[in-house]
């Protein structure tokens, strides 16, 4: 196999038997830290590879972005030599991932149990949309998870149809929550040299990433509804509008309130016991918004983000992705890597001593078959 930098994962096979998002995105970023990923897609490959408009070169840049650092091999499993070989390559693997409805790989010998029984170390980390319990059987996409776990609920006007979020949101979280499964159990390896079965489901990530909506219901008996962009617990934290659009306006604590209403030439307010606590101004928000509005739209937004943000104010303006982009840029955050021409957005976590890789370009399907079908053989 061909030689690759050292990396905190430097040394870590990786068999990603993975597809669409969630896998194939936690896998990119385990490929940016050194562990070497072999990509096993269907003759037809990644769905991913015809999710377009946009391309780049005639490649969709959905997989462009979640594929990269890695090598293909096209396997059909249905064929006995192909099967051997992915069944060696899982009895090589320090990690195998996948995102099958569950046990859709035991007909291959490719779950857990069959792999384990070759290879007690490997790692086996399984992502589906509902566990693989009495939701087995249904299918896991993150549309259907933000409808049913409730987050669209929450998003859009009050008065109107629920929205998702711009993003699929959980195949991101259940990514990542895939990967602390994967480090925590290589820990735990290293310790015993056991390995073991990590689960990952869509729909606990979800109940997990409410966070304080879920929170307020298991344990406030609360249900919380859709306000919009308002906050249920805090205000100001809100987009307002100013003399030329809307502008992000935070006051996280009471510090930031008074600093605000310096800004905005309202002395009196924070003293005023309608607005003098947070839990005060969350209560009395519809008496307090015309206040801070009434002056915010006697200057633009890019003045007042200047000055608010001058005097330790949180505040933002509401950019369209170039205008992200860009300031990354500006703050020095380097945030596009290319590889052999094909850009894409960097690793975002920053190591002192192993920093991440950026070594090969997301792969054509089977580009590196022949090499790894070699290497199996050995």
């Amino acid at each position: 196999m061909v030689e690759q930098s050292r990396g905190p994962l430097d040394g870590l096979l990786v068999a990603d038997f993975s597809r669409i998002l969630a896998g194939p995105y936690a896998t990119m970023l385990l490929a940016d830290l050194g562990a070497q990923v072999i990509k096993v897609e269907s003759p037809a490959g990644d769905d991913t590879r015809t999710w377009m408009p946009p391309i780049r070169d005639g490649v969709a840049t959905y997989y462009l972005g979640i594929n990269r650092n890695k090598r293909s091999i096209a396997l059909n499993l249905k064929d006995p030599d192909d099967r051997a070989a992915a069944q060696e390559l899982a009895r090589r693997a320090d990690v195998l991932i996948e995102n099958m409805r569950p046990g859709g790989l035991a007909r291959f010998g490719l779950d857990y149990d069959t792999v384990a029984a070759s290879n007690a170390g490997i790692i086996y980390a399984s992502i589906s949309g509902f566990g693989s319990g009495a939701g087995a059987s249904m299918p896991g996409y993150d549309l259907m998870v933000q409808a049913i776990s409730g987050l669209m609920s929450l998003t859009g006007d009050p008065d109107g149809s629920p929205y998702r979020a711009g993003i699929s949101v959980f195949d991101v979280m259940a990514g990542l929550h895939a990967n602390m499964g994967i480090l925590a159990a290589l820990h735990r390896r290293a310790a015993t040299g056991r390995g073991q079965h990590v689960e990952v489901n869509l729909l606990s990530s979800a109940l997990s990433g409410l966070v304080n909506h879920s929170s307020g219901y298991v344990a406030g008996g609360t249900v919380p509804f859709r306000m919009g962009n308002a906050h249920p617990s805090l205000f100001p934290y809100e987009p307002l509008p100013t003399a030329d659009g809307e502008l992000i306006v935070i006051a996280g604590n009471d510090g930031q309130f008074r600093k605000l209403c310096h800004v905005l030439g309202l002395p009196d307010l924070p003293g005023d016991p309608r607005f003098g606590r947070n839990q005060d101004r969350t209560a009395n928000r519809e008496q307090l918004r015309p206040l801070l509005v009434e002056r915010l739209v006697t200057r633009t937004k890019e003045e007042w983000f200047r000055d608010l943000l001058a005097a330790g104010v949180p505040c933002a303006p509401i950019n369209t992705i170039d205008g992200g982009v860009a300031l990354a840029e500006e703050l020095g955050l380097a945030p596009v890597v290319t590889v052999e021409g094909v850009p894409g957005v960097r690793n975002p976590i920053t190591f002192s001593e192993t920093p991440a890789r950026y070594e090969l370009p997301p792969p054509g399907l089977d580009e590196h078959g022949e090499e790894i079908r070699a290497w199996l053989k050995d």
